[in-house]
């Protein structure tokens, strides 16, 4: 049977360069990076460039880049310590975030009695920023930490950084970036867009699971959430394992360096899956997926003309012919709720479809593609 892999934005295959990286220093330095002994220091040495080498692809000072066990933990440390140790009095975000950020912000806005705004969106899943624009206007002289993300992670809409980044310092407010599916996809000068703080996670762009980091800006006043020894420069305690760290410098640095080349291939597998999922009677594209200019290039995200009961069995048909996709974000994937995305989508005028999620890489053919796409026409025809 066949296997295609069209999960990406779930989580990516690791590349072989990565791999290699991982064992050499999983085999070679395996001393704890706070040991003032050479074995320890070595390793050490090994984390620090990993760093520098980290921020200097972001145009960052290495004290900014604060290693995390992933996107998910960078989310809660920044947003958690911005309420608690800046005074924050109101949060904005939006419906379509990741539950990352979502969660954290609702569980903040019962601890700490802060106001949660969420900014409007339109019928492709954009932020509103007339409305971002109004609301940062109403808060202005409080202490307000926005949290948006630049790519969304079911429907893939850009959310235009520099210009939000732009807004927010113009209102005096702080901003964090949930920037998990962009980062590897797209360069982001960190010297040229003024927000304060973004997350990261490794294993969206071919590196390894469980580590990524927080971008922190200089002079932010933030404190650790997780205590302990002083490691991360005292804001994130716990040993580093310094062979995911080095995949994941290892990781950035192939995206990076193979980015234009890779980006327009994974362009072109879209361009493909959208080529021919449109032909299918009744399928739509949900949100702004379709518009290749301002949605990423990695995914799309198609309603289906089917009994929302047969949603869960069309997955599962899909998979049974070989073909991985999913319903919405793999964090999700046990809730019986459905997907947030979409229902906020459903708010604003585009009605809920059953829908599944294809996400690409550079390691799918076109051959994936077609067979994908059989396999679907193939589920949807009345005789199936």
């Amino acid at each position: 049977m066949p296997k295609v892999y069209l999960d990406n934005a779930a989580t990516t295959a690791v590349r072989p360069e990565v791999v290699a990286t991982m064992i050499e220093v999983l085999q070679n330095e395996y001393g704890n990076p706070s040991s003032t002994h050479n074995i320890g220091q070595s390793s050490k040495a090994i984390l620090e460039q990993c760093r520098k080498d980290i921020a200097k692809m972001f145009k960052a000072h290495p004290g900014e880049i604060i290693f995390t066990s992933g996107g998910t933990e960078a989310d809660n440390l920044v947003l958690r310590a911005a309420v608690r140790d800046l005074n924050t009095q109101v949060l904005i975000t939006s419906p379509i975030e990741h539950h990352a950020v979502l969660h954290t912000a609702e569980a903040l806005a019962q601890e700490y009695n802060i106001t949660l705004e969420l900014v409007d969106i339109d019928i492709r899943g954009a932020v509103d920023l007339a409305h971002l624009e109004a609301l940062l206007e109403q808060y202005q002289g409080q202490k307000v930490l926005v949290s948006l993300m630049h790519v969304n992670n079911e429907i893939g809409v850009i959310l235009p950084l520099k210009r939000v980044a732009d807004l927010c310092k113009t209102f005096g407010a702080l901003l964090h970036s949930d920037t998990v599916q962009s980062i590897g996809h797209y360069p982001i000068d960190f010297s040229e867009i003024p927000l304060d703080f973004a997350a990261v996670a490794a294993h969206k762009f071919h590196g390894p699971k469980g580590v990524g980091f927080a971008f922190i800006r200089r002079g932010s006043g933030l404190n650790p959430m997780i205590l302990g020894g002083g490691q991360e420069r005292g804001m994130r305690a716990g040993t580093e394992p310094v062979y995911a760290v080095a995949g994941m410098t290892k990781a950035l640095e192939c995206a990076y360096h193979h980015l234009e080349q890779e980006a327009a291939y994974v362009r072109s597998l879209k361009e493909r899956f959208i080529s021919g999922v449109s032909a299918l009677p009744g399928v739509r594209l949900n949100g702004g997926c379709g518009d290749l200019e301002n949605s990423t290039y990695t995914l799309v995200n198609v309603g289906l003309p089917i009994d929302p009961a047969q949603s869960a069995m069309l997955l599962f048909q899909l998979d049974l012919k070989g073909v991985a996709c999913s319903q919405g974000s793999a964090c999700q994937s046990g809730s019986s709720g459905g997907s947030h995305v979409l229902q906020a989508l459903d708010k604003v005028g585009v009605p809920m479809m059953p829908s599944l999620r294809f996400s690409f890489s550079m390691f799918n053919t076109p051959d994936d593609i077609d067979f994908a796409l059989e396999s679907l026409k193939s589920l949807l025809e009345p005789s199936a």
